[in-house]
């Protein structure tokens, strides 16, 4: 009798601790059974731009250590965002001086004459102080004359910028389209990043698709005073594109509509002078394969390669979604997406718009003796291609 006790108090015991015993949710990372074909790749099979990349040190960083992993993603050009970098002023986003931007391309060309090309940037510090706009303008100009072929426009505008009376400045302040109007004038590409995406803002339980992400990272939480609310904040960037129908803006993270593409068509309609790049948001694209391929098949003219994060084994994710039709494998950040990917295998000739040709039409100055099939027969008799 003693013995089968001691049995029962085991056995409750051990189902007592197996109770107890919680996994971590984000620890939880099962060994798919699943059986299918699969097709990593790390090298995309067209040589590509990627118009959304984050070089923080290049005035001084080995950049040809930079472009041998470039060759290896078969990265043909890289679009640094970042020309002027950044530095605290009065505890906000400020930028370095112009000379910053200036041997950030002397360094760049050291190493190769054309495969880094460089966006400018503008620090709104300061905005209804007298002379602001039209400094910010001529500096500009000073940049693009310096080698700058772009601006990139950071979320703090919107978010944390403030104008002279310390009002919140918005996207839209009418006090900056001189600098959107000088973009078109100058046939320079606005890459553009406004708010984050929706879940960010609402609440924080068991229904948000983003709570891991704000549960490790709550930094990351926003609210409708902290800074807008999220749906002011994209209608204020829509604002702009629609004033300067002849300046072209590229939408970073795909306007943070990645998961509501038909939305996100019925923007690119209404606006024909507004593009889109998928840095960050890839996820989204491989957790709806066949919606995605459509929207990619209609808009193919319209959208760009971009990565953010210079993380290279990163990459593959990207070139898989696009180029296979592999099914159910992992993204490579589980905060981003704990569900699977799923490839979309978009032909060669969507590919090839997406991955250069899209942004050899909107970027100015990319070489396009980079991409074979964009040279001209002489050119290509002259190179030895042909």
């Amino acid at each position: 009798m003693k013995s089968i006790f001691t049995i029962m108090a085991v056995c409750c015991a051990t189902f007592s601790m197996a109770q107890n015993a919680k996994m971590d949710f984000e620890k939880y990372e099962p060994n798919s059974t699943l059986v299918v074909p699969e097709h990593k790749i790390t090298r995309a099979k067209f040589p590509f731009i990627d118009v959304h990349n984050h070089q923080f040190n290049m005035p001084s960083q080995d950049v040809r250590a930079l472009l041998k992993q470039m060759d290896e993603l078969n990265m043909r050009v890289m679009v640094n965002l970042s020309g002027r970098g950044f530095k605290s002023v009065n505890g906000q986003f400020g930028l370095q001086d112009p000379q910053y931007l200036a041997d950030a391309i002397a360094n760049a060309k050291k190493a190769t004459p054309n495969r880094i090309i460089h966006f400018t940037n503008v620090s709104f510090i300061g905005v209804g102080e007298p002379g602001w706009t039209e400094k910010a303008v001529k500096e500009l100009e000073n940049d693009v004359k310096a080698g700058a072929n772009g601006l990139k426009v950071y979320k703090n505008l919107g978010f944390s910028f403030k104008d002279n009376t310390g009002k919140l400045l918005r996207i839209d302040d009418p006090r900056l389209d001189p600098i959107w109007a000088k973009c078109g004038e100058l046939k320079l590409p606005v890459l553009i990043h406004s708010a984050d995406p929706e879940p960010f803002w609402q609440a924080l339980d068991d229904k948000n698709e983003r709570w891991l992400e704000l549960a490790t990272r709550p930094d990351r939480k926003r609210s409708d005073t902290d800074p807008a609310p999220w749906s002011d904040l994209i209608q204020q960037q829509h604002n702009i594109i629609k004033r300067h129908p002849k300046t072209n803006f590229i939408a970073a993270h795909f306007g943070w509509y990645p998961n509501n593409l038909a939305k996100l068509g019925s923007l690119l309609d209404a606006m024909p002078n507004m593009y889109v790049e998928f840095g960050a948001v890839i996820a989204e694209l491989g957790r709806q394969p066949r919606m995605a391929k459509a929207f990619f098949e209609k808009y193919q003219d319209r959208i760009m390669f971009g990565k953010d994060s210079w993380v290279p084994e990163e990459y593959a994710t990207y070139f898989r979604v696009l180029e296979t039709t592999d099914e159910y494998f992992p993204y490579h950040k589980k905060y981003h997406a704990f569900w699977r990917m799923y490839g979309m295998g978009l032909s060669d000739d969507v590919l090839k718009k997406v991955y250069y040709k899209n942004a050899l039409r909107l970027i100015p100055n990319i070489d396009k003796t980079l991409f074979p099939d964009e040279m001209s027969k002489p050119q290509m008799h002259r190179l030895g291609v042909m």
